[in-house]
């Protein structure tokens, strides 16, 4: 009789069990440091799940993309995405990353480097190669410059046509035509260019964050496969 196999809804059953009386035996602190991959292969054993497995879905998470991002009146400016991959990328496969970004972002863009440190640059677009204790890790991101000027700016005519509508009132001088027509145009050049800035952002970050995912798997299928120079990552 063949051994059961357990889906992804079951095996994930099972580690949330297992996670449950894990916790209830161990101290707080040990819960708020974590379990390291060990402890998890522990767990797997006494449910049955081989060691290599867990491994193998560690190091899916490990080098799982990690998307960030940064909002401005809750409308997305900035984007970014790193990720880690398991061993160090040669000259040549640094290159060859370089030529993808510049043709998935259509930017020639500017490289430099610095001891083992290298940055492909186009603008606010950045793409990071950091070393880390396992190879290097890629890291990508981006802002809309324009847009948090174009929002603020629209802003601040808005805000300033109402304060001078209400100080008028106030003095009792509110009835002019013509000032309150040359406020009502302040305030609707403040709201057109609020739009301007605010409503492309949305549609902006998508395409970029694409444009990063797509980028980076690439990138990872590169570094999963046998390197094709050097794992220096220097000249």
């Amino acid at each position: 009789m063949t051994e059961r196999r357990f889906n992804e809804e079951e095996v994930a059953a099972i580690f949330e069990r297992a996670a449950e009386a894990q916790h209830v035996t161990q101290s707080p602190l040990a819960s708020r440091e974590g379990m390291t991959l060990t402890q998890l292969q522990e767990i797997g054993r006494e449910v049955g799940i081989p060691p290599e497995q867990l491994a193998e879905a560690a190091k899916s998470i490990q080098l799982a993309p990690r998307p960030t991002s940064r909002t401005f009146l809750g409308l997305p400016i900035g984007v970014g995405l790193a990720v880690d991959l398991d061993r160090k990328l040669s000259n040549d496969e640094w290159e060859r990353f370089v030529v993808d970004l510049r043709e998935t972002f259509d930017a020639r863009g500017k490289v430099s480097s610095e001891g083992s440190f290298r940055q492909w640059t186009n603008g606010n677009l950045q793409a990071l190669l950091e070393p880390t204790a396992t190879g290097h890790r890629i890291r990508i991101r981006t802002t809309k410059g324009d847009a948090r000027g174009l929002m603020t700016g629209g802003i601040a005519m808005v805000g300033f046509a109402a304060a001078a509508a209400i100080g008028k009132a106030v003095l009792g001088d509110g009835n002019d035509p013509g000032m309150l027509s040359s406020l009502a145009t302040l305030a609707t050049m403040g709201a057109v260019m609020f739009g301007a800035g605010g409503f492309r952002l949305p549609g902006w970050a998508r395409l970029r964050g694409r444009q990063m995912e797509e980028v980076t798997a690439r990138v990872a299928a590169i570094a999963g496969s046998e390197p094709t120079d050097d794992h220096s990552g220097k000249r």
